[in-house]
Parts: structure tokens; sequence; C-alpha cells
């Protein structure tokens, strides 16, 4: 079985910049595509990014293209997402996910394993 961590999150005004980390446990976390969702108060979780197994391929929801930068460091059993150009609108719980169904996937349906999420606060 695998289970995820994520961290990094925090407090931070807008156009400010946030790493968040995703530390997985488990036998076959580089066979796992990873993807991060957010979740906004009121509202359903939503893609934000995916990543194949090896880190060669990459996919962003429209809303963080150009902000966002997904990555993972499969000999550390981590995958991060680097988050640029803040905004209020960003403010959410991120989570990571893996799937054995192939990368790019978006719906979260789709993924079988599931951090708890890490806070993320941009203010005005």
């Amino acid at each position: 079985q695998v289970q995820l961590v994520e961290s990094g999150g925090g407090l931070v005004q807008a156009g400010g910049s946030l790493r968040l980390s995703c530390a997985a446990s488990g036998r076959t976390f580089a066979a796992y595509p990873i993807g991060w969702f957010r979740q906004a108060p009121g509202k359903e979780r939503e893609f934000v990014a995916s990543i194949n197994w090896s880190g060669s391929n990459t996919y962003y929801a429209d809303s963080v293209k150009g902000r966002f930068t997904i990555s993972r460091d499969n000999a550390k059993n981590t995958g991060y997402l680097q988050m640029n150009s803040l905004k209020p609108e960003d403010t959410a719980v991120y989570y990571c996910a893996g799937t054995a169904r192939g990368w790019g996937r978006t719906r979260t349906a789709e993924y079988d394993y599931w951090g708890q999420g890490t806070q993320v606060t941009i203010s005005s």
C-alpha cells in the first residue's frame, strides 16, 4: 500500500511563492503517476497538475498553467508542486494523489491513493 503526506502549505501574500511536497511510503512510488488537486471552501476538489512516472511528462489545469510546476524525485519518494505568482483564488487545501491508470488523469475518481492535504492561504 502507498501512503502520501503533503507539506509546505502556509499563508503567503499575493504574488508570492510556495513549494509543496508530497512524501510517499510504499513499494512502487515510481510506478505511479502523481496528481495534485485542490479544494476551496464550498467547492468540489479540482485538478491542478499531473506528472508521469519518470517526470518527463506534465499536464496542468488552465488556471495554473504558467505559474505552477509539478515535479518529482523518485529516489526521495517525493513529489513537488512549485507555485509562483500566487493569487487569492489559489487559496485551498492542496492534495497529492497517485494513480495506476496512467498519467494526465484529471478526475478524483481516477486516483487510488490520497494524502490528507495541506492548507494554502493567499492574502491580497
